[in-house]
């Protein structure tokens, strides 16, 4: 067990769960408020990764994640003028833009697969300079992407209980209420997936920097490994404030990350990654109400008990 949780796999499972966590806090925006199944993730991912590693070589490293997040915004907007304006419905919206985003994406990279950043600055590299301390050169990956992170909740929890933040959660609740109360929905719906790409698009540009390269296919699978740190999350947190369910959220992508760890210290085959994620995520989702059912089973056994005691039945 000692040589499955060692030291390195314990700071790379962190340090991926929080780069990650902020695909998973784009799919709670998305998905868990909003109530729309956005698909354009994979390629918006894509995106925050080429445009973060081309501003990067540019020469500009701190400039690289608003530029990401801007091109996120730009995806997110598309995706939501087809929802809104077009008819398009939100599944079909999200593969058309995904599509779209792969010559996008390989437009941006220079129209090759990959690049790589190993002679340039990044984030990480400055952050390393700057301190000389021995225990820094271990942890200043954790400390950097784990202060990126907890300011990105604190900002989203805030705005999450604005008025405008209230709207959009107003708007995945019910839709026509939102209407009928003179809000428009579709600048709702606009803004919440604007927002939900600028986190997807920031998470690769951050990834970008940290593996230091970018490759077209990063960013598939992106929606299932996002949606079972998601579901981890919130069946970990359970009910509770925004900023409570935000922190789940990452909690659950780094325990996402810690179980993908095991599964290669166990020596499952990197080709059988795939099928990990999709048994993590049935779990995961099938968790809830296997819970309640064991839950109903327990409850009805103990009535069962009762009623022979009292000489009855219980049906």
């Amino acid at each position: 067990m000692s040589s499955i949780f060692t030291l390195s796999i314990v700071q790379s499972a962190l340090e991926l769960g929080c780069i990650y966590s902020l695909v998973a806090l784009a799919l709670f925006i998305s998905f868990s408020i909003l109530n729309i199944a956005d698909l354009s993730t994979d390629g918006c991912f894509t995106l925050g990764c080429a445009v973060g590693a081309v501003v990067t070589i540019a020469g500009h490293p701190f400039l690289a994640f608003p530029a990401a997040m801007a091109a996120g915004v730009a995806s997110g907007f598309i995706t939501a003028f087809l929802q809104t304006r077009m008819g398009v419905p939100s599944i079909l919206a999200g593969i058309i833009v995904n599509t779209g985003l792969y010559t996008v994406n390989i437009a941006v990279m220079g129209f090759s697969s990959n690049v790589n950043l190993f002679a340039c600055d990044t984030i990480f590299s400055l952050a390393k300079d700057k301190v000389a301390a021995d225990w820094y050169n271990s942890w200043y990956k954790i400390i950097l992407v784990v202060a990126i992170v907890l300011l990105v909740s604190v900002i989203l929890a805030w705005f999450l209980n604005t008025r405008l933040g209230l709207s959009i959660r107003a708007t995945g609740d019910n839709e026509h209420m939102v209407r009928a109360s003179s809000i428009n929905p579709v600048f709702t719906i606009t803004v919440g997936l604007c927002l939900s790409n600028s986190l997807t698009a920031l998470s690769g540009a951050i990834l970008a920097q940290y593996q230091k390269s970018c490759d077209i296919n990063l960013g598939t699978g992106m929606v299932t490994i996002a949606l079972a740190s998601l579901i981890i999350g919130e069946t970990i947190i359970g009910k509770g404030g925004m900023f409570k369910k935000v922190i789940g959220v990452i909690l659950g992508s780094c325990l996402y990350r810690f179980i993908v760890a095991v599964a290669l210290r166990m020596s499952v085959p990197a080709e059988c990654l795939k099928l990990v994620s999709a048994l993590i995520v049935a779990i995961a989702i099938a968790f809830p109400y296997l819970k309640g059912q064991a839950s109903f089973l327990k409850t009805r056994k103990t009535l069962e008990r009762a009623g022979r005691k009292d000489g009855g039945s219980v049906c």
